[in-house]
């Protein structure tokens, strides 16, 4: 099994990388978080992958981290649960927030990420709690930074963007992380 590429970047698309390595070029697909690591083509990238084999393909999936590749994995164990899906889940979270709110069961923020239903966002959290490795999670206030963003009609990417832009102060209050979480989406 192909557990890892390292080469040179030749191209970036919107979900996937081309990787060559020793001359073979690899299309290996990646959630947003790993592609906004990356650095400009040309440059080396090394990647830790799955590789799923299907009857009539071969693809490979890239990640930036264990961390991210290890929740793939856990996430494309669940019944209905694809490649396309789990990538969309890591895309529009962080792996620790995927695993927040999936522990606090959260179905309702699951089910706002494109591309996963209610009654699939249900099935995730009924099959997962428990199962999820263990994390350190930033700040509990981050599920509801999440939401409140969401509620006020932001996309989960826009809203986990600006969660992200957030400084890692634990003494910030809800309000004053939503007030700078809002201040950096009205910039952009």
């Amino acid at each position: 099994m192909i557990c890892g590429l390292e080469g040179i970047l030749e191209w970036q698309g919107d979900d996937f990388v081309i990787l060559n390595v020793g001359g073979v070029s690899f299309r290996v697909y990646v959630p947003a978080s790993t592609l906004s690591k990356l650095e400009d083509v040309g440059s080396t990238a090394k990647l830790h992958t799955h590789l799923q084999v299907k009857e009539d393909s071969l693809t490979l999936y890239g990640f930036s981290s264990t961390e991210e590749l290890e929740l793939f994995q856990v996430l494309i164990s669940v019944s209905g649960v694809g490649p396309k899906i789990a990538l969309a889940l890591l895309s529009a979270l962080r792996p620790e927030q995927v695993i927040m709110v999936i522990t606090s069961g959260n179905a309702e923020m699951l089910s706002r990420v494109p591309g996963v239903g209610q009654k699939m966002a249900a099935r995730l959290v009924v099959e997962l709690k428990g199962k999820l490795p263990r994390i350190e999670v930033p700040l509990p206030l981050d599920a509801e930074v999440l939401a409140a963003l969401t509620s006020l009609g932001y996309s989960m990417a826009e809203a986990t963007r600006a969660l992200a832009s957030l400084p890692d102060t634990p003494d910030l209050t809800l309000e004053d992380r939503l007030k700078i979480a809002l201040q950096h989406l009205s910039k952009g």
